[in-house]
């Protein structure tokens, strides 16, 4: 039994020790970071000095096989013919057709007239027959086109 006792007494010493001791590095550990402070510059130039190791070159990949034959599925609210609204119709013409060539063809027109802005390209300056399909704006932005044609549109 007696060795029990002393194995306690050890343990007791050692946690109490192990107290003092982080209590003292604790008031020590100003020093030790601003020792760290100094040597960090003397680290860098260190590193900077000491040449790259050389990696050997990666190995390359082959480029991955290109699917052949298999074209993406077009999406079919694209492609379905939608009626445009008679002041629509006067700028694209009045047959049903899908939305990509209603933009297609609203484009054309814009370009064919000069109405894109010469300042600010984003912006589309509007004559009689766009003004009506642009809701009496004389100016749009191309983004906000896309809603006011858009209101011109039905299915067909």
């Amino acid at each position: 039994m007696p060795t029990a006792k002393k194995s306690a007494k050890k343990a007791a010493a050692k946690k109490s020790s192990a107290k003092s001791a982080s209590k003292s590095s604790a008031k020590k550990a100003p020093a030790k970071k601003a020792a760290a402070k100094k040597a960090a510059p003397a680290k860098k130039a260190a590193a900077k000095k000491a040449p790259a190791a050389k990696k050997a070159p990666a190995a390359k990949k082959a480029p991955a096989a290109k699917k052949t034959g298999a074209k993406r599925a077009l999406n079919p609210a694209l492609a379905a013919p939608m009626q445009p609204s008679a002041e629509l119709g006067a700028v694209i013409g009045t047959q049903p057709v899908p939305r990509s060539e209603v933009a297609k063809r609203i484009w054309a027109y814009i370009h064919k007239n000069g109405l894109q802005d010469q300042q600010n390209k984003r912006n589309i300056n509007a004559d009689d027959k766009l003004r009506t399909v642009f809701g009496g704006k004389n100016q749009v932005s191309m983004f906000e086109m896309t809603s006011l044609v858009n209101k011109h549109l039905k299915p067909a």
